[in-house]
């Protein structure tokens, strides 16, 4: 007997049984006198030609630390099977197209070697696992290998959709492959183990998520199914929600936005998200970091119709841009703390510019002049410490608030008083930034602290029938002072 072909013919072996061995494979396998497998732990090998002589790469898997190498290695051994005159015949689990890392390597670089390649066909384990789920993989299954989604940290597919997860080969690889899917899904939810599906041990395992890695069936034929979440809870659904409004059939005041008239709205969310960071009030900030996330895709939606750009280039371009200013993250760089981040963070900055031929900027260009005076002033004093602009020691920073309140006793001109009170204002900051407080927030809290104090003083006016204006300075100070001690600085703040 000999190969049926020069060069190199791949074959699926189906799923596991040998009863599903396509007609084409048993008649390759009848006719060849030997065959290289992948590995030998598969059960349509039960089934082969007793005369075939069988090679397996299983030893491989034991020399080598990563799959990555195991692959190389067996792909180089087929390619170089290959170059002989009778050929080779390799065989792989399920469709030597699917789930199956070297199979599609071994056509490329076979073809680009002009070495002849043959592919035959088998079922493949996602004709038998969805054949035991009794489920249609339409209209947008996601398939993932269990490496890599155990390897992220978050699915890299949208919820809203099911997925299949191929290769829980072990209860590490699930436990891993768990972790992440509980980044996104309840505990509780339900998920499937499909074991040996298209054999005759072929088990459906219904089990909630947090149990995943308890299953006791966890073999090399193992896939996970993950039914959806409800529809409303991908990025993608929420993206074709706002396409809905803006497109003809939509929302009339929606399709009449623009950039501009948009300007209010988006200002007004974020402070509405910074209302409720400062009342430290999770359903709020849930409610409006959703809130933002509308404006924010509106106006990509908005650049989109008009030809600008599309969210998927915004999210290139900022992923980019993460992956890029963390060397010490995502590449070999090493750090050596914050302030080497920071310092590697503006030099990475400055060499993007470069790159991109824009006209050199000066380190304070980028802080938006639009922004809240005193995140202005903070954004202003961080990137000058950056470089060692800044006061060595606490004892100076006081020092310089003092210098700086002389000078505003000293001012003569309303202009001069102008001035000198910017100069605290900005040396006040300052001593904020050093003391690691947001001063934005803490005056916005300061804010909060007086308005619920000062409406202490005016429930005690009316209490005695009385106006606030009615009341001397004495009287108001010691309600102050009686508020203070209802309330204390760290108390938290009345909500409307």
């Amino acid at each position: 007997m000999s190969n049926p072909t020069p060069g190199i013919t791949l074959l699926g072996l189906g799923p596991g049984d040998p009863e599903l061995l396509t007609r084409q494979a048993w008649q390759a396998l009848q006719n060849a006198s030997e065959v290289y497998l992948r590995t030998r732990q598969h059960p349509t090998v039960s089934g082969f030609p007793p005369e075939l002589h069988i090679h397996s790469f299983d030893e491989v898997y034991q020399r080598y630390d990563s799959f990555d190498q195991v692959y190389e290695h067996i792909i180089e051994q087929v390619l170089a099977l290959g170059q002989r005159p009778q050929g080779v015949l390799y065989a792989v689990p399920g469709h030597p197209f699917v789930a199956e890392a070297t199979a599609p390597e071994i056509a490329r670089r076979a073809r680009q070697a002009g070495l002849p390649v043959q592919v035959i066909s088998g079922v493949s384990f996602l004709d038998a696992v969805f054949s035991a789920l009794n489920l249609d993989p339409l209209p947008h299954t996601a398939v993932v290998d269990a490496l890599e989604l155990a390897h992220g940290h978050i699915p890299p597919f949208p919820p809203h959709a099911p997925a299949l997860v191929a290769q829980i080969y072990s209860r590490d690889v699930a436990a891993d492959v768990k972790l992440t899917l509980m980044e996104v899904y309840p505990d509780e939810h339900p998920i499937s183990l499909v074991h040996a599906a298209g054999t005759a041990q072929e088990q459906v395992e219904n089990l909630p998520l947090h149990a995943l890695d308890r299953s006791q069936f966890i073999g090399l034929l193992t896939t996970l199914y993950i039914p959806p979440l409800p529809p409303a809870t991908s990025f993608e659904a929420f993206q074709e929600v706002i396409a809905h409004l803006r497109a003809p059939n939509g929302c009339p005041w929606d399709r009449e936005q623009t950039h501009q008239s948009l300007r209010s709205y988006l200002l007004e969310e974020t402070y509405e998200v910074l209302a409720a960071l400062d009342a430290g009030d999770a359903h709020a900030l849930q409610e409006e970091l959703g809130d933002l996330l509308l404006q924010i895709i509106l106006h990509a939606q908005i650049a989109s119709e008009e030809g600008e750009f599309r969210m998927s280039d915004v999210l290139q371009q900022v992923n980019a841009k993460l992956v890029y200013r963390h060397p010490h993250v995502f590449g070999e760089t090493k750090v050596d703390g914050v302030e080497h981040v920071l310092a590697n963070w503006e030099r990475l900055k400055a060499e993007e510019k470069n790159k991109d031929g824009q006209p050199h900027r000066g380190l304070l260009d980028g802080v938006p002049l639009a922004l809240p005076s005193l995140i202005q002033a903070e954004q202003y004093q961080r990137r000058a410490a950056r470089v060692g602009f800044e006061w060595p020691a606490l004892q100076d920073v006081l020092d310089k608030i003092q210098e700086e309140l002389a000078e505003v006793r000293q001012a003569q001109t309303a202009e001069q008083r102008m001035a000198e009170v910017g100069d605290l204002l900005f040396a006040v900051v300052n001593l904020a930034r050093t003391l690691e407080a947001d001063s934005e927030s803490a005056l916005r809290e300061a804010n909060a602290r007086f308005r619920q104090r000062f409406g202490y003083i005016e429930i005690n006016a009316r209490q005695q029938g009385k106006s606030v204006s009615d009341l001397t300075l004495e009287q108001m100070l010691a309600l102050w002072q009686a508020a203070k001690q209802a309330t204390g600085p760290d108390s938290t703040l009345e909500k409307e």
